[in-house]
Order: C-alpha cells, then sequence, then structure tokens
C-alpha cells in the first residue's frame, strides 16, 4: 500500500517497528553518500534525486523491503554480492533487516552518486 506521509521521518514511523532501524540507517547512509542530492517522498516512497532525476529509493513492502538503485550498471557490478537475494532489473528485495549489508549498500550509494549513466 502506498504511503500518504509527507516526510521520510514519517514514513518510517509508520512502517513495522522491527524495520525501524533498519529504515532509519538506510536514510542515514543515502544522506551520508548521496551529497547534493534532494531527498523527498514521491510515489510513496523515500527517494534521492539529482537534477530532478530518481537514482535511489526505498519502499517497504508487505514482505519486503525494497532498495532501488536506478543505475542498472552499478547494481549490476554488485550482483555477486547480493546473492540469495531476490533482485530485479533496478531492485533489490530484502525479507528481513539482517539480511542487509551494509557495506555493498554503502558502496552502491558511493558508486551511483560517482556515476554518470542513465537510470533504467
Amino acid at each position: 500500500m502506498k504511503s500518504t506521509a509527507t516526510s521520510v521521518s514519517g514514513y518510517i514511523t509508520e512502517q513495522p517497528e522491527e524495520w525501524h532501524a533498519a529504515l532509519k540507517k538506510l536514510r542515514a547512509a543515502c544522506r551520508k553518500h548521496l551529497r547534493g542530492y534532494s531527498e523527498e517522498m514521491a510515489y510513496g516512497m523515500p527517494g534521492y534525486t539529482r537534477d530532478g532525476v530518481s537514482e535511489i529509493g526505498f519502499a517497504k513492502q508487505a514482505n519486503y523491503l525494497s532498495f532501488y538503485v536506478l543505475k542498472k550498471p552499478v547494481l549490476d557490478a554488485h550482483r555477486a554480492d547480493l546473492a540469495g537475494l531476490d533482485i530485479g532489473k533496478g531492485c533489490i528485495r530484502y525479507r528481513r533487516p539482517d539480511q542487509i549489508d551494509w557495506n555493498v549498500v554503502e558502496a552502491l550509494l558511493i558508486e551511483t552518486a560517482a556515476s554518470s549513466d542513465e537510470i533504467c
């Protein structure tokens, strides 16, 4: 279900409590590594845009957390690091907070910020 929250902190607050720490950590990592990006609520989820283009987003779904990395070459470079997870063209799905490898997440964010590739 799409959130009607108007802020990222409001969005996190309305999610299941067992996900709060992971969502807060993900937000902090985005804010740290995506300098020059705008944080916003778009399509009912937190997103990070540069020059008006969404490049990163996340959304807590019913059964998993979707982490959107919309620069396909960046995500493709880390597919082996994400083995065992459900991965789409531009999305990583985590069923549990303990599945999140924070080193990989930070690498994805750093490489997204450095990339001049188009989004998928």
